[in-house]
């Protein structure tokens, strides 16, 4: 899974957040990692940084992504097309029944096969992941997947009939579409939380070879609604320059971990009932029982 996490607190807080948890947890690093406060004797300290007492209630935000829920939706999305609606209730039902259907090696198989195909960097790397996602598709597909499972995936299968137009156009999203990329996502639900009411944002984001020029003005573009914000800007820093991009990665880190173990069934209930406040309600993931847990 992925989490992103976003802070609005100015510098001299950041700092003394840092300083307190150094001082806390008798942690010499100069850059402080989450792995420091998610250690078990260190939870006391995790428990101020998440709760009432410490600098973040009203000043956070973190969004979570399924990874596998995420890349079921963008084939969907990708391969099939429709409403926003009705390529959520096929990614939603596709996710929670094709482990079940095709078995968890072949699905898996089958979601690496997708990812490889979105991370393409030339016409001939979409063709040969292209060959072997659709070889994987048609595999399952006759597999003696029936009902809507079925009818989904001769769907996916269907579009492999594009020919070369597709591998075009997979090849021109997996280049230029950043909302392919989690992280892209998340900014925008960033900028969405922090502009709510269609106020400027600006971001100070650690480096990303992924953040180029062209893409930060594409998410200027698709985020600027009077109800959601608009971007203003990204400042890219090196995370150790800024203690307020420490201070969101080290929230970005426990949050991660602390969904993670919660959709692999060792949730903490301690540590879910602090994140829950923070976690926001556009976050992308399809296991039920967990978001229950989760859910703002």
């Amino acid at each position: 899974m992925f989490a992103h996490a976003s802070v609005c607190v100015d510098a001299d807080v950041a700092s003394d957040c840092i300083r307190e948890l150094r001082a806390r947890t008798r942690s010499p690093a100069q850059e402080y990692k989450a792995s420091v406060v998610l250690r078990e004797r260190n939870r006391a300290a995790l428990c101020w940084l998440l709760g009432p007492t410490g600098p973040l209630p009203g000043h956070a935000h973190v969004h979570l992504t399924e990874k596998a829920f995420f890349v079921v939706g963008g084939v969907v999305d990708l391969l099939v097309g429709g409403s926003t609606d009705s390529v959520e209730a096929m990614a939603a039902h596709l996710y929670q029944q094709g482990p079940g259907t095709f078995g968890h090696e072949p699905w898996s198989a089958f979601l690496a096969a997708f990812n490889d195909l979105m991370r393409a960097k030339s016409a001939a790397d979409v063709m040969t992941s292209a060959g072997t996602f659709f070889r994987l598709v048609d595999g399952l597909r006759l597999g003696g997947a029936d009902g809507r499972v079925g009818d989904i995936m001769a769907r996916l299968s269907h579009a492999e009939a594009d020919g070369d137009s597709l591998l075009a156009q997979l090849l021109d999203t997996a280049r230029m579409d950043p909302l392919r990329n989690p992280l892209f996502p998340a900014i925008v639900h960033a900028v969405g939380h922090w502009g709510e009411g269609g106020r400027p944002v600006s971001i100070i984001h650690d480096v990303q070879h992924a953040l180029t020029a062209e893409r930060i003005a594409h998410l200027q573009e698709i985020g600027a609604t009077p109800r959601t914000g608009r971007l203003a800007g990204v400042r890219l820093v090196d995370s150790r320059s800024d203690p307020r991009v420490q201070v969101a990665d080290l929230l970005a880190g426990a949050a991660r971990r602390i969904a993670s173990d919660e959709l692999n069934g060792r949730g903490d209930v301690e540590l879910l009932g602090l994140l829950s406040e923070y976690v926001g309600h556009g976050s992308i993931w399809g296991d039920q029982r967990s978001w229950a847990r989760l859910a703002p």
